[in-house]
């Protein structure tokens, strides 16, 4: 939508899209993709820089300047206090402190162009920390990030939004802020900008396989209380996942789980099973630790919750409660077989001056096309009629998401 809208669009560089990289995405994806690659100085563009300094495969050995004394770290109440966990704690923080300083790089760079005054900056990570207990489980641990907006024009700077936000605000909430329609198909709702919209009453997560180990978890939270729905009680919490089990504070929880020597704060490290509804109030219990579903004094609060769960299932039509095998059918009809993408058509036509207008048409509903006149130029989003000279040669390629590329 920003590149049909006249926006250089760059990603710096991470792609786990589920599928293969839309081809239709990005002007420019990979390790240099940047800003300052527009072909225009006068060009808006949206660009994304991920640092993944503290993903969570940072903690399994050192990877940033040692800055943190492991004694100091503050640890949560769900984690035992051994040296091994303080250890991976302060290598978190080292992490952080190094991202800090790349974030600062790219802040200097728009700076150094004169952009810094007509920019507006989003920082946010992609989840909570990546530790366990917090990275793929649905307490706020897991789903609560750290997020800043920046304004050019000092617009709210200093103040904190208490609003509820979910991650699928982020994308009309940019289109609203550029000026551009917002999709109706779009389930988020924009937060900033002309576009934005009541303030949420519940924001929903859910938690569905990770790797080889099955899950199906559910929450909703209103401004003060978490409600979990667990479909697989049987189930313990930490499943079988052996890259998250590479690091150091895992094996320590797997050591001491086995030794039964986690306490009573810790039960949702050890337990073999799980209740089947957990509700929270994060503001006496911010680490979610003591489940209040059994307590008549929440019995209302519960209900409430419960049925906005209900609710967003349906409204959803939650795929989390069908087989994957049947999921990969329904996607890709009728046999579970990625198709491709069908070849875009160009057709063409004079035009006055001799030149010819050029169409591109793709006959699956949703694909998107690109196309190029030069075969190592970038691909240009093909948004409307284009002039080219009679005798030209154009290279076009389509994408629907999901689907393999066009040839």
């Amino acid at each position: 939508y920003l590149r049909a809208a006249g926006y250089f669009c760059t990603n710096n560089s991470k792609t786990d899209y589920q599928f293969q990289d839309p081809v239709t995405a990005w002007d420019e994806s990979g390790r240099e993709a940047h800003w300052r690659s527009r072909p225009r100085a006068e060009m808006p563009f949206f660009s994304v820089f991920n640092f993944t300094v503290t993903h969570e495969s940072g903690t399994f050995e050192p990877r940033s300047p040692a800055v943190t004394d492991p004694a100091a770290v503050t640890l949560p109440p769900y984690y035992p206090d051994t040296p091994i966990v303080r250890r991976d704690l302060a290598r978190h923080y080292d992490n952080i402190v190094a991202m800090d300083s790349m974030v600062g790089r790219v802040l200097d760079e728009l700076e150094e162009d004169g952009l810094a005054e007509s920019t507006i900056v989003f920082f946010f990570s992609d989840h909570g920390d990546g530790l366990p207990r917090m990275k793929r489980w649905v307490y706020d641990s897991g789903l609560h990030v750290p997020m800043i907006v920046r304004f050019p024009d000092g617009a709210g700077a200093g103040t904190s939004n208490g609003e509820l936000v979910s991650f699928v605000d982020f994308a009309p909430t940019v289109l609203s802020l550029a000026g551009v329609p917002v999709p109706a198909h779009m389930q988020g709702q924009a937060f900033l900008g002309a576009g934005k919209a009541e303030p949420r009453r519940y924001v929903y997560a859910s938690r569905d396989r990770m790797d080889p180990a099955p899950e199906t978890i559910r929450a909703v939270r209103d401004a003060r209380f978490k409600y979990i729905r667990n479909y697989r009680p049987d189930l313990p919490y930490f499943g079988f996942i052996p890259y998250r089990d590479r690091a150091g504070v895992m094996q320590e929880i797997l050591r001491l789980t086995a030794e039964g020597a986690l306490g009573p704060d810790q039960w949702q490290l050890w337990s073999r099973t799980k209740p089947l509804e957990e509700l929270y109030d994060t503001e006496a219990d911010p680490h979610e630790i003591r489940n209040l579903a059994s307590d008549p004094a929440h019995f209302e609060k519960l209900a409430e919750l419960r049925q906005a769960h209900l609710e967003w299932t349906a409204r959803t039509g939650d795929l989390g409660h069908i087989t994957e095998e049947e999921l990969i059918r329904r996607l890709w009809p009728p046999d579970g077989v990625q198709p491709t993408t069908p070849d875009p058509v160009i057709t063409s036509e004079p035009e006055e001056g001799g030149q010819r207008l050029v169409r591109l048409e793709c006959d699956s509903p949703g694909a998107s096309i690109v196309y190029r006149l030069e075969e190592t130029a970038r691909w240009q989003l093909y948004t409307r009629p284009f002039a080219v000279p009679p005798r030209a040669t154009i290279w076009s390629q389509a994408n629907r998401l999901g689907w393999k590329h066009s040839q």
